[in-house]
């Protein structure tokens, strides 16, 4: 997936995670003090490659890394709903799909990526034709990223205790997303 955003002038790409390429990386992204406290899987290498290896076979989900300009910057994984806990807690569709992202390297964060990088991938998410909802559940402690998914067309619906958070519980419908974002041009999931 390729996306060029005329706010800022970068190339954002998507490519699925491959182990061998990526396991070092996102191992070092999981230890960065501003992803710790919302993912907590700052695991020994070791135990690391292992929980990777066990999220790459799981086909509920599949993961992603995202470049900017080509160079690797973040990582996002897409899952189906109703294959997840999160379908505990609300009325999942087995066509919802769910999002989790996080910006790895320091030096990306607070220069205004977040917002074009979840709006691409959750038009990438809605290629999938039969999916009318995107749902994410960010830890109800990450104010910014909150904020994000708000902007981006995702509504708070309620808090929920999660095993390993207290997250707030939202949903971004296709209609929505498309209605606010109708001034960027979309073709085949990406802003051209």
């Amino acid at each position: 997936m390729n996306t060029r955003e005329g706010e800022f002038d970068h190339l954002i790409t998507f490519r699925e995670v491959e182990f061998d390429k990526d396991v070092a990386r996102l191992h070092e992204w999981h230890h960065k003090p501003h992803v710790i406290p919302f993912w907590q899987q700052n695991f020994p290498y070791d135990q690391y490659q292992t929980h990777l290896k066990k999220l790459l076979a799981d086909t509920h989900q599949t993961l992603y890394i995202g470049e900017l300009d080509g160079i690797p910057m973040c990582y996002w994984e897409s899952y189906w709903a109703s294959d997840d806990v999160i379908a505990n807690y609300y009325d999942a569709d087995e066509t919802d799909q769910g999002i989790h992202l996080l910006i790895g390297p320091e030096c990306y964060l607070g220069r205004g990526l977040a917002l074009p990088i979840l709006r691409a991938m959750t038009a990438y998410q809605f290629t999938e034709e039969q999916t009318m909802r995107i749902v994410a559940e960010p830890d109800i402690r990450n104010k910014k990223m909150i904020h994000v998914f708000n902007k981006c067309g995702f509504i708070p619906i309620k808090e929920i205790d999660l095993p390993d958070k207290k997250g707030l519980l939202m949903v971004c419908e296709r209609e929505v997303f498309y209605r606010r974002w109708k001034d960027v041009p979309f073709r085949n999931g990406q802003c051209v």
